[in-house]
């Protein structure tokens, strides 16, 4: 088997590197944790980057900040039960796969991914992250490999 192939609304196990973390030096992230692929672009030298915006169990301190995931969404991708909510404000991105990709136990490749998520629950999330971003509102973390 191999890495699934990194398309716009795949939810992915990723090593996530917060903008604070970042800020304070680390070049690891804490924890692994469900990332939503945002966007996936190949460059002129063939390498595919991808953005993505972190899962979290925090309530947002701005409700702008985040859109919460529907508990039959979080069912479908076999995430846990407890409120969850995308983060719009940030991002990472990684040339794919990249080291911060992360497997389930000891199975393949495959199961750094959990599925996608719906396409209006998707929209909503590129569009309000596309707006963070061109108003300067949001920031992406480029990873190291």
């Amino acid at each position: 088997m191999s890495w699934p192939t990194p398309r716009a609304g795949l939810v992915i196990r990723y090593s996530y590197l917060w903008r604070s973390e970042a800020a304070a030096g680390r070049e690891e992230g804490v924890k692994d944790r469900p990332c939503a692929v945002v966007l996936a672009v190949e460059t002129d030298g063939g390498d595919k980057v991808v953005y993505v915006l972190p899962v979290t169990h925090s309530p947002p301190k701005d409700p702008d900040d985040a859109i919460e995931l529907p508990q039959a969404t979080k069912i479908r991708l076999g995430l846990d039960s407890e409120r969850s909510w995308i983060v719009v404000s940030e991002g990472n991105s990684f040339v794919w796969p990249g080291p911060d990709l992360r497997r389930v136990g000891d199975r393949g490749p495959e199961s750094a991914a959990y599925g996608f998520l719906p396409p209006a629950l998707f929209n909503a999330v590129r569009a309000r992250f596309m707006t963070r971003v061109r108003d300067r509102r949001a920031g992406v973390v480029a990873r190291t490999e």
